[in-house]
């Protein structure tokens, strides 16, 4: 910390809504796919068109793109598995087994998302000393959807998804507002993400105290990409991290 001076340390953390999006990731290739295919098999008498369509559906959601102020992500998602059984098994449109659909994979996707325990002891002990603010773009009912399966509100100090806001991540006005809700200034804060383009370049963009890039695989970013100050393989190692931070802030001081 600063020498001479007694004051809380402030982040912006996307972090664990990071690592839940990675969980969400690995349980929807293994088991939710699994899920409807023996619905359709089961129920509807698929056979091989069972997996054809959920792949189908997987390529969809990789190219999604809608705008969250004038459309509702339960129609786009139904949507997806109605045009990829039509596309697949053609006839007649059918709604309510696209609806059937989408909602079981929803439920099963929302039932493996899980916190885990290493990083809710990590939260609680940054909590002693730091604030911590969970940011994350997305549309707000499936991010909600997500942040109440995984029970990570109480490790928060405050919770702002992009999809409720006039601008996401990398709009520096998003972070001033970050920071308005923490009470501090942009200075004062460290970004941590796994994003280059929007968590690190937005942090950038507001002028924060420094940006942590969670780089899990390894790699170097490109020459043509933002440059955090940091680089983790981990969230686990932000606590040294931190501490490491301030070191340097206190012998500049």
């Amino acid at each position: 910390m600063l020498k001479g001076h007694s004051f809380k340390r402030h982040i912006l953390c996307r972090f664990l809504l990071w690592s839940c999006l990675q969980a969400d990731h690995i349980q929807f290739i293994l088991h939710i796919p699994a899920t409807v295919i023996k619905l359709l098999q089961s129920k509807y008498h698929y056979k091989e068109e069972a997996e054809v369509i959920c792949d189908k559906v997987q390529v969809k959601l990789s190219k999604e793109c809608f705008h969250p102020y004038s459309t509702c992500i339960t129609d786009v998602r139904t949507s997806h598995w109605e045009e990829a059984i039509q596309e697949t098994k053609g006839g007649a449109d059918n709604r309510k087994l696209a609806e059937e659909c989408y909602f079981l994979w929803k439920s099963t996707r929302l039932q493996h998302m899980t916190l885990e325990e290493d990083v809710k002891a990590m939260l609680t002990e940054l909590r002693k000393e730091v604030r911590l603010l969970l940011l994350t773009n997305g549309d707000r009912q499936t991010q909600r959807e997500k942040i109440e399966a995984c029970a990570c509100q109480s490790y928060f100090d405050a919770i702002v998804v992009g999809g409720e806001q006039k601008e996401e991540k990398p709009a520096p006005s998003i972070f001033y507002h970050c920071c308005d809700l923490l009470g501090v200034q942009p200075g004062d804060c460290v970004m941590v993400g796994d994003t280059l383009e929007t968590d690190i370049q937005g942090g950038l963009n507001a002028g924060l105290k420094a940006t942590v890039w969670i780089n899990k695989s390894g790699g170097v970013p490109l020459t043509s990409s933002p440059m955090p100050h940091y680089m983790v393989s981990s969230v686990l190692e932000l606590p040294a991290l931190l501490q490491s931070i301030d070191c340097k802030v206190s012998m500049s001081v």
